[in-house]
């Protein structure tokens, strides 16, 4: 069964910096596009950062130069460094294996979506 567990959220100052784990399965981890989500109330779940197995990043406009993805493949974990960040990047933040080209903005992803990880930034 695959199995995908975000950590790393909380609440945070506009300005700070929090860094994002999740763990996935090993058999889909090492092969796979995986890709950070993000979810607001009300509105659908975007794709905001994805890293491919090779390693090349692609981001979202809004956290281009402020968040950083990287993977450990031998530890089957996907991180997501969050940088100067703003209270419109407040969302719950998920992770997930990404389906075809990973275009940011977009929701599709695989597998069933793990709890996320609440990120709240306050002004």
């Amino acid at each position: 069964q695959v199995q995908l567990v975000e950590s790393g959220g909380g609440l945070v100052q506009a300005g700070g910096s929090l860094r994002l784990s999740c763990a996935a399965s090993g058999s889909i981890f090492r092969i796979n596009t995986m890709g950070w989500y993000r979810q607001v109330p009300g509105k659908q779940r975007d794709l905001v950062a994805a890293i491919t197995s090779g390693g090349t990043t692609n981001y979202a406009d809004s956290v281009k130069g402020r968040f950083s993805i990287s993977r450990d493949n031998a530890k089957n974990t996907v991180y997501l460094q969050m940088n100067s960040l703003k209270p419109e990047d407040t969302a719950v933040y998920y992770c997930n294996v990404v389906v075809g080209i990973p275009i940011p903005g977009t929701s599709r992803a695989r597998y069933d979506w793990g709890q996320g990880t609440q990120v709240t930034v306050s002004s």
